[in-house]
């Protein structure tokens, strides 16, 4: 009786065993964690590459401005305020060609001490307008006593003016040269070497 009741348990306990699962059901993976630590991770890689990133700063997009050149005395300015401004230099702003003697041509013969008017006719080859501030002025050689005649009127560029200046013959015989030239408002002479107006006498 006894070894019936042990094989019967025996029996019930491989039954069992039988029944029971080899190995423990895994456990159903919770898909919202999964996209959750897909998003973390995705955010992180973001962040990393942000701060690894150097910015390249952009080239200045205004040019600096070079330094306008000081006036010295071969570019002062006229008294024509526009010009003034814009800093325009005698050289371009003032010029003039000889065109011919008026009176009194070269050789003439004079007394000693005789006064006349020496003339000659010149053009405005500048850009600005000559006004009454305009004249002659002594060069070299015989000054003969001149006193330059003003100007009258404006001579507009590209226009011929006669210009005139009162001498005086030396007062001892012999052959006498002086050389003139133009002069703006601002006592600075002008013209070129060539266009120097000249008179010749002869005193007698």
């Amino acid at each position: 009786m006894k070894t019936k009741l042990i094989a019967v348990l025996l029996f019930i306990v491989m039954f069992m065993n039988a029944c029971a699962p080899a190995t423990a059901p895994a456990p159903t993976p919770d898909v919202n964690a999964i996209y959750t630590s897909a998003a973390y991770t995705v955010v992180a890689e973001f962040t990393l590459t942000a701060a690894s990133f150097t910015a390249t700063p952009l080239p200045p997009t205004e040019t600096p401005m070079p330094e306008l050149p000081t006036a010295t005395e071969t570019q002062a300015f006229t008294s024509n305020p526009t010009l003034a401004a814009l800093g325009t230099p005698v050289a371009l702003c003032d010029d003039y060609a000889f065109i011919s003697d008026v009176t009194i041509p070269d050789d003439t013969t004079m007394t000693a001490n005789q006064d006349f008017v020496k003339t000659w006719k010149i053009k405005n080859t500048g850009i600005c307008t000559w006004d009454t501030g305009y004249g002659l002025i002594y060069s070299h050689g015989e000054k003969m006593s001149g006193k330059p005649v003003p100007l009258s009127a404006n001579v507009a560029p590209g226009e011929e003016v006669d210009v005139s200046v009162n001498l005086r013959a030396p007062g001892k015989p012999g052959k006498y040269f002086g050389a003139w030239k133009m002069v703006n408002p601002k006592g600075i002479p002008f013209g070129t070497k060539e266009n120097t107006m000249l008179v010749w006498i002869i005193v007698k």
